[in-house]
């Protein structure tokens, strides 16, 4: 176990198993243990769902083309994905997770932050309801998890990944510059290979490097997201852990027929969904403190994605303005992803007050805007107007 000392206010566990597919499938077929195998489709359109950490060795990895993947390893084991079969075992380990805190943010079947800070009293330490977790998982399904242990959700995913297969990683707040500097900027989430690529030709490589670049040198790379990615390199994150997708929200998903690839048409359908979230919500009389942007690969690894509202609002616009950055902040890290659900959800939800004063003349329009479409629609069904705003896709 890699681990600094004592733990700050919050204790986030980032739990991933480890080549969760990949080892269902050799824990039920025993001959396939060390061997390169990997999960997937085998047709012309194949992908990589899962990839044996033997099969790793050949730059194997997930959501890979199956074409390509075996070209790179042509003796690779193919079996085909048993989603059924994980879905149970991976029940399993979140009765494990909810045993030792009700706060856990599912990511997709085999990953999941969890905050345990109110249960260090009654479990004890972070480190050791982690240790606790793991020896539940191998002792009730036979496979193994790594987990990362730290003050925030970044950092914690980012520890989780240091020591796998079956790692530990414990970092506490004083220790977060220590461990995050040395690390090459590809640990970043949010930073693929081409960004790697322009950071690395301008001397970049590491993260302390990247939270000590003058701004201007970054700007040409991310933009207006300069600020956010110096304080990711830095190891800051305020996000809580969201508890599941559950009903205490106002939302809108949807499964596509077909998985979206190009990230306009996402945009558009994130448009659609943005503004039937907000529509139900004035039909319920609730402002949104937070909206929340929910992504489902078409291997079934989901995301999540969150913002602030400030002010809260029912109104169609500053909703999706927020998840319209959310879903790009997400395709900037996997720009090549194809998608089959997507879902925008309003959380934080409190009651809109009788009388909104200081209400500024733009804000009265949209107010005015949305409650004329919310008339029509009424009358006439959802699909008989769109706010336009709705229809621009996020920039």
């Amino acid at each position: 176990m890699y681990r600094y000392s004592c733990m700050a206010s919050r204790a986030i566990l980032h739990v991933d198993m480890d080549a969760f597919y990949a080892s269902v499938e050799a824990l039920d077929d025993p001959s396939l243990r060390g061997k390169p195998l990997i999960v997937g489709g085998t047709g012309p359109r194949g992908v990589v769902a899962a990839a044996s950490y033997e099969v790793r060795k050949f730059g194997v990895h997930s959501a890979m083309p199956m074409r390509e993947a075996l070209r790179r390893c042509p003796h690779a084991i193919c079996v085909r994905p048993r989603f059924e079969r994980y879905r149970e075992v991976s029940r399993v380990v979140f009765d494990i997770f909810h045993a030792f805190t009700p706060i856990v943010e599912g990511l997709s079947l085999d990953e999941a932050f969890l905050d345990v800070t109110q249960s260090l009293r009654a479990f004890g330490p972070a480190d050791a309801i982690a240790a606790q977790i793991k020896q539940r998982i191998r002792e009730q399904t036979g496979l193994t998890a790594s987990v990362g242990v730290a003050p925030n959700k970044l950092v914690a995913k980012i520890a989780s990944d240091l020591r796998k297969p079956d790692g530990l990683v414990v970092v506490p707040a004083e220790a977060v510059t220590e461990l995050l500097d040395p690390l090459s900027v590809r640990k970043l989430f949010g930073i693929g290979n081409k960004t790697a690529l322009q950071l690395e030709r301008i001397g970049i490589r590491t993260l302390k490097e990247l939270r000590a670049a003058p701004d201007a040198l970054l700007r040409p790379i991310f933009g207006r997201y300069v600020a956010l990615m110096k304080a990711r390199a830095a190891g800051i994150d305020d996000r809580p852990v969201i508890a599941e997708w559950d009903e205490k929200q106002i939302s809108s998903e949807e499964t596509f027929d077909t998985d979206l690839t190009d990230v306009r048409t996402l945009h558009d359908q994130l448009a659609r969904l943005a503004d039937r979230t907000a529509s139900r919500l004035r039909a319920q009389g609730w402002l949104a403190g937070l909206v929340v942007v929910k992504i489902r690969r078409n291997d079934f690894k989901t995301y999540t994605r969150q913002a602030r509202l400030q002010p809260a609002t029912q109104q169609t616009r500053p909703i999706l303005s927020a998840a319209g950055r959310l879903l790009n902040e997400w395709h900037q890290e996997q720009p090549h992803a194809a998608v089959r659900l997507l879902g925008v959800a309003a959380r934080d939800l409190s009651a809109v007050p009788q009388l909104e004063l200081f209400a500024s003349p733009e804000q009265e329009r949209e107010r005015e805007l949305d409650a004329t479409i919310d008339q029509i629609r009424a009358k006439f069904g959802h699909g008989a107007l769109y706010r336009a705003a709705a229809l621009r896709r996020a920039k």
